[in-house]
Protein backbone atom coordinates (compact mmCIF):
# COMPACT_ATOMS: atom_id res chain seq x y z
CA UNK A 1 0.00 0.00 0.00
CA UNK A 2 2.90 2.23 1.11
CA UNK A 3 4.51 1.90 -2.64
CA UNK A 4 1.26 2.98 -3.96
CA UNK A 5 0.50 5.66 -2.35
CA UNK A 6 4.53 6.81 -3.48
CA UNK A 7 3.88 5.90 -6.69
CA UNK A 8 1.14 8.06 -7.15
CA UNK A 9 2.42 10.51 -4.95
CA UNK A 10 5.79 10.75 -7.87
CA UNK A 11 3.28 10.67 -10.97
CA UNK A 12 0.75 13.75 -9.53
CA UNK A 13 4.36 15.71 -9.20
CA UNK A 14 5.37 14.80 -12.53
CA UNK A 15 2.72 16.03 -13.88
CA UNK A 16 2.66 18.92 -12.32
CA UNK A 17 6.13 19.79 -13.52
CA UNK A 18 5.53 18.81 -16.57
CA UNK A 19 2.27 20.86 -16.87
CA UNK A 20 4.35 23.70 -15.46
CA UNK A 21 7.15 23.77 -18.35
CA UNK A 22 4.53 23.53 -21.02
CA UNK A 23 3.14 26.28 -19.84
CA UNK A 24 6.76 28.08 -20.23
CA UNK A 25 7.03 26.56 -23.38
CA UNK A 26 3.73 28.43 -24.46
CA UNK A 27 4.45 31.77 -23.22
CA UNK A 28 7.62 31.63 -24.88
CA UNK A 29 6.07 30.94 -27.83
CA UNK A 30 3.93 33.59 -27.83
CA UNK A 31 6.19 36.11 -26.80
CA UNK A 32 8.92 35.28 -29.27
CA UNK A 33 5.78 35.85 -31.62
CA UNK A 34 4.88 39.25 -30.38
CA UNK A 35 8.66 40.36 -30.53
CA UNK A 36 10.00 38.99 -33.63
CA UNK A 37 11.55 41.77 -35.88
CA UNK A 38 8.84 42.82 -38.47
CA UNK A 39 10.62 42.31 -42.11
CA UNK A 40 11.17 45.41 -44.06
CA UNK A 41 8.41 46.45 -46.67
CA UNK A 42 9.37 46.16 -50.18
CA UNK A 43 8.53 48.73 -52.54
CA UNK A 44 7.58 48.08 -56.11
CA UNK A 45 8.88 49.98 -59.10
Amino acid sequence: MRKLVTLAAVAAVGFVLYRKAQEQREEQQLWASVTDPVPPMRRNG
